[in-house]
């Protein structure tokens, strides 16, 4: 066998024998535990709202469709901006103010829903503000994991972090099917403004001269160098494509699911509740199989996961009965997550750090910056055609998106320029590769 093949199978080997290995860098460790908190109380934050919402318009499918837009359409106008103060600026101290206000936020809609106030347009004002924050927290906090560990663990922290989202999102929507009918929804609401502290705290534990940062760049950090740079990226344009037309059509859960849930199934809140926790299951199953990930995913591994993903969703939409759409949510939401890992590995471990903010705001740009047209025109479909309709056209979209994909690389020559090999070459790469000053 040759060396350095066998060499990658120790890694592998390695990587499978000790999955949670990132947890052992005590700044990720911090972070982690404060954001499984915080995101589970997201995740109840969004059953709520969407509860509310559809309590408050009679099961309305465009509310719904406008709040889930108002959420994320600063994405659209403000999500690079964020990854340039990402590369500018302190990646914690971002992350402290933008949680702040976040849970500030929360607590001013929980006032309003338990005092008997709140309408929709307080919803939706919330959602836009919400977005507005969120367009300078998500790229940063994505950037701010390669801080957090050397680069020979990137691969496993990033997949580490999908894991504890998944578990927020397996036990925020149970919690919140529980709480809705004990707490009601302003309760909720409350409980997820109180688990932003749980990341204040975290962020305000981690030590400093422990991070892993890279030397910036001289000058300002500018957009218009970001986009530069990815459009001279053969390898980078192709996943951003893919993301773009599948995050369009195809990832538009948070509005299908409760639609399903109410307008197919009937179901109540924990019914509700179950649905959704089903496919964070499915999620969370996905996102340990890429713990063990050491290499940048392949291209060709990024489309096939992208068919999968689309082809399992289309399914969704033709479910006879509620347990066989909860079977078919388990690998659908398992197919998201592994979709989007595989995606993400692709962008950023074949990225410059010094431009990885402004990368990874442009990818979260296009993944949750789409939703906004997406919301709204699934929305529609789920309104005219009813519920089924909109996971069947998603997922017959996504198909196509993959298709076109393999149609591009089968036109194009040569191996990509960043190539398909390791991320790095092993712990003695990281101060070669990110320019590391930690002492």
């Amino acid at each position: 066998m040759p060396p350095d093949r066998a060499a990658r199978r120790t890694v592998t080997a390695d990587a499978r024998a000790r999955p949670f290995r990132a947890l052992g860098i005590r700044n990720f460790r911090q972070f982690a535990a404060g954001q499984v908190i915080s995101a589970a109380g997201t995740w109840m934050m969004v059953v709520a709202q969407d509860w509310l919402v559809l309590e408050l318009t009679g099961n309305s499918a465009t509310a719904l469709g406008t709040v889930t837009a108002l959420q994320f359409t600063p994405m659209l106008l403000l999500t690079l901006h964020g990854g340039r103060l990402a590369d500018r600026y302190d990646k914690r101290a971002l992350l402290l103010a933008a949680n702040v206000l976040s849970g500030l936020l929360a607590l001013l809609l929980a006032a309003f829903v338990l005092t008997g106030a709140a309408g929709p347009a307080h919803v939706q004002v919330f959602a836009f503000c919400l977005g507005l924050v969120n367009a300078v927290e998500v790229p940063t906090r994505m950037a701010f994991v390669g801080e957090l560990v050397p680069a020979h663990l990137l691969p496993n922290a990033s997949a580490l972090s999908a894991a504890y989202f998944s578990v927020a999102r397996v036990a925020g929507p149970a919690a919140a099917g529980l709480l809705l009918t004990v707490l009601g929804t302003g309760g909720v609401m409350l409980v997820n403004a109180l688990s932003y502290l749980a990341t204040v705290v975290a962020l305000r534990r981690i030590r400093p001269d422990e991070l892993y940062r890279t030397a910036r760049a001289a000058g300002r950090a500018r957009v218009t160098d970001g986009l530069r740079y990815v459009r001279g990226r053969p390898d980078l344009t192709i996943p951003f494509a893919l993301i773009a037309g599948v995050g369009l059509f195809g990832l538009n859960f948070q509005l299908t699911l409760p639609l399903l849930a109410r307008t197919v199934f009937h179901t109540d809140a924990s019914a509700f509740g179950l649905l959704t926790t089903v496919f964070a299951a499915g999620s969370l199953t996905a996102a340990f199989l890429t713990t063990t990930r050491t290499a940048r995913p392949s291209a060709r591994l990024v489309t096939v996961s992208a068919l999968v993903l689309g082809a399992l969703e289309a399914t969704v939409g033709w479910a006879p009965a509620y347990p066989a759409a909860l079977v078919l949510l388990f690998l659908t939401g398992g197919a998201s997550v592994y979709f989007a890992q595989a995606v993400n590995h692709r962008i950023q471990l074949g990225s410059d750090p010094l431009y990885r903010g402004r990368v990874l705001a442009l990818y979260t740009l296009v993944l949750q910056g789409s939703t906004p047209l997406g919301a709204l025109m699934v929305g529609y479909l789920a309104e005219t055609r009813g519920a089924r309709s909109a996971f069947v056209v998603g997922g017959l979209a996504s198909l196509g998106t993959g298709l076109a994909a393999l149609s591009l690389r089968a036109g194009r020559s040569g191996p990509d320029p960043a190539g398909e090999g390791p991320a790095t070459d092993g712990p003695a790469a990281d101060d070669v590769r990110t320019g590391n000053t930690r002492p």
